[in-house]
């Protein structure tokens, strides 16, 4: 695939970009070198390698699901509170 500059107003309007005219020629080289370089990625042979979803050996590790609290650090941030009752903070209703 070859990107010119009919290509390149496509992608603009595609896009919703637009690409000051002294740097289209810029802007097809660099798109071009992108192209190539995907090209490059085409010829690799992965018949027999095995689609993955995860980098991790056997899916995602679970962790405990269980409430970390720390009163000091709760009060501490209270104080700084306008308004909080029994660890939460209270705001204005807004319904």
């Amino acid at each position: 695939m070859q990107i010119n500059d009919k290509l390149l107003s496509k992608l603009e309007k595609l896009s919703a970009l637009k690409i000051d005219e002294n740097r289209r020629a810029e802007a097809v080289d660099e798109l071009n070198k992108i192209v190539g370089f995907v090209e490059i990625l085409n010829e690799l042979n992965l018949s027999d390698e095995k689609a993955t979803f995860t980098t991790l050996e056997g899916g995602t590790p679970f962790r405990e699901d269980k409430a970390n609290s720390n009163q000091e650090i709760i009060d501490t941030i209270l104080e700084n509170a306008p308004k909080s009752e029994n660890d939460y903070f209270i705001v204005p209703k807004i319904l």
